[in-house]
């Protein structure tokens, strides 16, 4: 019987891994033989996957509050 610390371990390796591996392939759009983007494009792109890294670390240290895709914000 696999226990709550294991089952962590497994499916946490895993899902990390997966989004490592996501992240290299989203710096091969980086080439420019290939594409065309602008520096504010790249900044949304960076923006947005540090939000999402900062929200999944305040998981952990805060409990498991759930939050909506959107969340409109005035700056």
């Amino acid at each position: 019987m696999e226990t709550k610390n294991q089952k962590f371990v497994r499916i946490a390796e895993k899902r990390t891994n997966k989004i490592i591996s996501m992240i290299r392939l989203l710096g091969n759009c980086s080439n420019r033989s290939n594409y065309d983007y602008s520096e504010k494009q790249i900044q949304q792109i960076f923006d947005a996957l540090s939000q999402e890294i900062e929200d999944a670390k305040k998981k952990f240290s805060s409990g498991n509050e759930k939050r909506g895709k959107f969340n409109l914000r005035v700056d």
